[in-house]
């Protein structure tokens, strides 16, 4: 690798001199006529026409003449322009939005003090500094550099085409239960405008439950997410899905029409909305700790959050637990980052941005827990029972646990306003990056869907329409199973297998060090220090990241075939679980069936194939600078029709025709 000053020096004599831009590298050869000059230039007569000297003409007439001569060869339909970021801070905080999502809220918490408390955070910044950035980098590195989405982006090896598909099966399970997160916490936000909280002792049908505490099992908060949201106790299983409920089906359709209008002009409005939905989570967390802290009991719960207990560190489920939540935090894997990515402009430090978003991202997991458990500790303060019998996961923290807590304090209905307004918040910007994968994968694929607003908004509609229509199964009686098997297989194996694959192919197929060259000639302008940090990248990606990403998935499917799935206290049947093994399967067995497709239609041997499938197409991205030492070779076009064409002095200097002759 050369010195990251020389690489930037060639950079930028390309940038200014030698790469065309954006238009002309979509634009076919044809649309304007490139006069094929004779290899030298004492023989112009071998041209078909009469040639003039080069100080007759002026460049204006060789413009008006190129115009007027038809190609010898017929020009593609040009490529319309792909949008990019209106800055580097719409991308970044769009970034943030998308990785910051209700897993910070109501999953890290809860693994922390169930693992060790601030013990889990040894295992977890591990992950995070051996599996985590180096996967982000890598996401947003490949899409930046080529510009394009999870599938046509893999022009860079044909045979690891699966992966993108891959993404977009993983990406497609997730949005069809991620917004059914968001319809709930619609209908909580609606409810929380009553006085008192229908889930508060304060309300009329909830005296019974909070004045017979010894034969009531469930508290308020319960019952009416059991009974009025979910419905579930009308259900006997996943095989009885029962009724869709319609009060979620309005909310449903209503926040998928918020993200259809958000996502109608692309990036263009997603990258605006961003600055509003990815700040105030933060303004609410930061009001919510401030809070917490003045309540009774509030010490108690920060510290059932952070008490060590070294011994959690001997536990594989410990170390499976902080790499799942790295993969289900940072959003890798799914399509989504190196979608956002590919609309960067080519020469942003993804180094930088990597370390920025990824601190940032876990650096918000652990304050979100001084929120969550400074107000828990004032609910098990207010019961007399321990901190560990209010805690919960998943759900049950941000639909039972949390809104009870809520409940109890002063002004309950603007706390509780103000909290679902932030879920909200995090829902929608974590969908924002799922939904641009798949609209981003579909319309690099279908480039005329891009260059048609019309057709872009009709494909846009259709596709939140089927959604909703797939997301009414997870809003009957039955639904929360059939959101509980989604949501425990759609991330599960196939996902690390995925990740699995994408680490490898780049390493050792694509070439990890033309991987890093590809980085560097994007950061020409980053510090020395970025160079050193590609040192430590590259160990990850060659060493680290495949053998603890092997690690856990063998560590899942042993948990995977001893466990069973629950929920509640209800058991998964045999046939669900199986079902919910062959989602995971359908999405990493992509990998294995485009690679078949990919070597069955090159020739030779089957060696031959298969190194022919792992080159890099023609058209992976066309400015690609990441072979220094060699020279843009410009192919000159043939001109076949009679006519008399006009050189200037340019055309003689702009070219190294001696070189060509020699060719």
């Amino acid at each position: 690798m050369k010195p990251l000053s020389d690489q930037c020096s060639e950079h930028q004599k390309k940038s200014a001199g030698e790469m065309p831009s954006e238009e002309t590298r979509t634009a076919a050869p044809g649309n304007g006529v490139t006069v094929n000059a004779a290899p030298t230039r004492e023989s112009p007569e071998q041209q078909n026409g009469t040639v003039s000297s080069p100080d007759v003409s002026s460049p204006v007439s060789q413009t008006q003449t190129e115009h007027q001569l038809p190609s010898s060869t017929p020009a593609p339909p040009a490529q319309p322009p792909r949008d990019q970021w209106g800055g580097k801070y719409e991308f970044l905080l769009s970034c943030i939005g998308y990785c910051v999502g209700l897993g910070n809220v109501w999953r890290f918490p809860y693994l922390c003090y169930r693992n060790g408390g601030g013990v889990f955070l040894i295992p977890y910044f591990i992950m995070l500094f051996f599996t985590g950035m180096p996967l982000f980098l890598m996401e947003l590195s490949l899409g930046q550099y080529g510009a394009a989405g999870p599938i046509t982006v893999w022009k860079c090896c044909p045979l690891l085409k699966g992966i993108g598909i891959g993404m977009l099966c993983v990406s497609t399970l997730v949005c069809l239960y991620y917004n059914v997160i968001i319809a709930w916490t619609f209908y909580y936000l609606g409810s929380s405008f009553q006085s008192p909280l229908p889930w508060s002792c304060d309300a009329l049908h909830n005296i019974p439950f909070c004045r017979n505490k010894t034969n009531i099992t469930q508290s308020p908060s319960e019952v009416f997410w059991n009974e009025k949201v979910l419905g579930v106790v009308n259900s006997k299983g996943l095989h009885d899905p029962g009724p869709v409920r319609w009060p979620l089906a309005l909310c449903l359709l209503a926040a998928w029409v918020v993200i259809f209008l958000c996502m109608l002009k692309g990036i263009r409005s997603s990258g605006k909305v961003v600055y509003v939905t990815a700040t105030f989570p933060y303004f609410v967390l930061v009001v919510l700790i401030i809070r917490g802290a003045t309540l009774e009991g509030s010490l108690n719960g920060v510290a059932f959050y952070l008490t060590p207990n070294w011994v959690h560190l001997a536990d594989a489920q410990v170390w499976n637990d902080a790499a799942s939540q790295i993969f289900y935090s940072l959003g890798i894997g799914v399509g989504g980052l190196l979608s956002m990515a590919s609309y960067n402009k080519f020469d942003n430090n993804v180094i930088r941005d990597t370390i920025i978003i990824t601190i940032g991202n876990c650096g918000t997991s652990f304050f979100a827990g001084f929120a969550i458990f400074s107000i828990l500790g004032h609910m098990a303060w207010r019961k007399g029972v321990p901190v560990g019998q209010v805690a919960d996961s998943g759900p049950g923290l941000a639909f039972v646990a949390y809104p009870e807590a809520l409940a109890l304090l002063p002004g309950s209905v603007f706390w509780s306003i103000l909290f679902f307004l932030m879920l909200f918040m995090l829902g929608v910007d974590t969908l924002f990056g799922n939904m641009e994968g798949i609209c981003t994968a579909v319309m690099d694929e279908f480039p005329q869907l891009r260059s048609n607003l019309k057709h872009k908004t009709l494909f846009l509609a259709l596709l939140c329409f089927a959604f909703y229509l797939m997301g009414l199964l997870l809003i009957t009686d039955g639904g929360i199973y059939w959101f509980t098997l989604i949501d425990s297989f759609s991330t599960s194996f196939g996902l690390i297998i995925i990740t699995l694959f994408m680490c490898i192919g780049i390493s050792f197929f694509y070439g990890v060090n033309q991987f890093c060259q590809d980085i560097v000639d994007m950061i020409c302008r980053c510090p020395p220090w970025c160079t050193k940090m590609l040192l430590y990248f590259k160990a990850c990606w060659v060493v680290f990241t495949p053998f603890l990403l092997t690690f856990i998935l063998t560590y899942i499917f042993i948990e995977m075939y001893r466990t069973s799935l629950r929920y509640g206290t209800y058991v998964f049947p045999t046939w669900g679980k199986a079902l919910g093994v062959c989602m995971g399967a359908f999405c990493c067995l992509q990998i294995l069936i485009w690679a078949i497709v990919a070597v069955s239609k090159e020739s030779g041997t089957l060696k031959d194939r298969f190194q022919k499938s792992i080159r890099p197409l023609n058209s992976w991205r066309v400015n690609n600078i990441n072979t220094t030492s060699q020279e843009q070779h410009v192919e000159p076009q043939r001109v076949e029709a009679p006519f008399t064409v006009n050189l200037t002095e340019a055309d003689f200097t702009a070219m190294n025709w001696e070189a060509i002759s020699e060719a």
